[in-house]
């Protein structure tokens, strides 16, 4: 099994291109950061996106929030903490805590909402077709609460 411990924050740097004309990280830049930290979370816990899809499964957003606290700036690195917040079976959450590496300030606080879907687009029952990531999403989720 795996331990919540194990999994480390996601760790990225500010790119320039991200930021707007006052020098801050443009807001839109938060989501795409939580996709690539739910992308390495995934991967740390053994089911990566490539291999879901290569399976023909999809994972589409159903809802993204980001509550902005302070502001990040070219050439600042965060760490991106990544939590399992909600599992039925056929939705996922996950919620995002962004803080600035250096000095631990939360920069970003984040939700996201995702459902699994089979190559025809139905609703995937992941206790169906992948028993042993149910199992595997049902203990992180506890052991998350």
């Amino acid at each position: 099994m795996i331990d919540l411990k194990d999994i480390t924050p996601y760790e990225r740097s500010v790119l320039y291109y991200e930021t707007d004309r006052m020098g801050i990280v443009h807001h839109s830049n938060y989501i795409r950061w939580m996709e690539e930290a739910r992308m390495d979370w995934m991967t740390k816990i053994g089911w990566d996106y490539k291999s879901i899809e290569d399976d023909g499964i999809i994972i589409p957003v159903l809802s993204a929030y980001a509550e902005y606290k302070t502001m990040c700036r070219f050439g600042d690195t965060v760490d991106i903490y990544v939590k399992l917040s909600e599992y039925t079976g056929v939705r996922v959450g996950f919620s995002y805590e962004i803080l600035d590496k250096e000095t631990g300030e939360l920069r970003c606080v984040g939700k996201t909402s995702h459902c699994l879907l089979d190559d025809k687009n139905k609703l995937l029952f992941v206790r169906k077709a992948y028993p042993e990531k149910d199992l595997l999403f049902k203990e992180l989720l506890e052991k998350t609460l």
